[in-house]
């Protein structure tokens, strides 16, 4: 639609066809619709700024996750830096599922968070977005038996150091969200509290383990759906102990999450 004949629609019709426009093209219609005498459409105007305005926030935003990585690369001159992260340590049931994941650069995508702060259709969008971009990632999990035998703790970490260690491009710095560095990985480490919140990679790393994970929950609600594994994810949500004392164990619970919450059934 051309602009003068833009300009005869009414307010609600302009909003209309703004609403079918890319952000990319607001500057043109928000010149344009601003020096209107009518107060209801600079009214639109202003709020297409606003837009704009959110929109450069968020590219900053993610601009400076990604610095976290860009300066260590700066400064130690290097180019591979492998950020790890990791969904389900808390969960009764199911797997720990560790992600690696390698940037060569900032991809420019948009609403990268802590994977717990975005919706599940949010999270789903970032990892499309990771898949047609082609980012390097690798997912390693460990099941339930391992976890029992050797800890969640050490279960989480010998995952991340299987994944480091069979990454198919050479690591030259690790950064990792959380306190605790991977100590049988030779190679240089950072350990970055609420990295998840701070660097980009990290951030991508939880929100790719988040889906993988939650996707095989469904599929595990799909084996044993007593458990609403579909929904609660593996959590210790009260129908899911409930669910636990009245059909008992299935072969995906961590026995050695459940000693104080259902003795009785170990």
């Amino acid at each position: 639609m051309q602009i003068e004949e833009l300009l005869k629609q009414n307010s609600k019709q302009i909003k209309d066809y703004i609403s079918t426009i890319s952000i990319q093209d607001y500057p043109f219609y928000i010149k344009h619709l601003s020096i209107s005498d009518k107060k209801t459409i600079q009214n639109i105007a202003i709020s297409m700024s606003k837009k704009l305005d959110k929109l450069e926030d968020e590219k900053n935003r993610i601009k400076k996750m990604y610095q976290y990585e860009q300066d260590l690369k700066d400064r130690e001159n290097i180019k591979n830096i492998l950020c790890l992260d990791e969904v389900g340590r808390g969960p009764l049931a199911g797997p720990v599922v560790v992600c690696g994941v390698m940037l060569d650069d900032n991809p420019n995508i948009l609403y990268i968070n802590d994977s717990k702060k975005l919706s599940e259709e949010k999270r789903q969008e970032i990892f499309e977005n990771v898949i047609q971009k082609n980012i390097n990632y690798k997912i390693q999990t460990l099941d339930n038996q391992h976890i029992d035998e050797f800890n969640i703790f050490n279960a989480t970490y010998m995952a991340m150091s299987k994944l480091a260690n069979e990454f198919d491009k050479k690591i030259e710095h690790i950064l990792i969200d959380g306190n605790q560095i991977l100590k049988d990985v030779q190679i240089d480490q950072t350990a970055v509290i609420k990295g998840d919140l701070k660097v980009l990679g990290i951030a991508i790393a939880s929100i790719i383990a988040k889906v993988t994970r939650d996707d095989m929950m469904k599929k595990y609600d799909k084996i044993y759906p007593q458990y609403n594994f579909a929904k609660n994810k593996g959590y210790g949500t009260s129908e899911h102990i409930d669910a636990i004392k009245k059909y008992g164990l299935c072969p995906i619970h961590r026995k050695s999450f459940l000693k104080n919450i259902c003795p009785e059934l170990l």
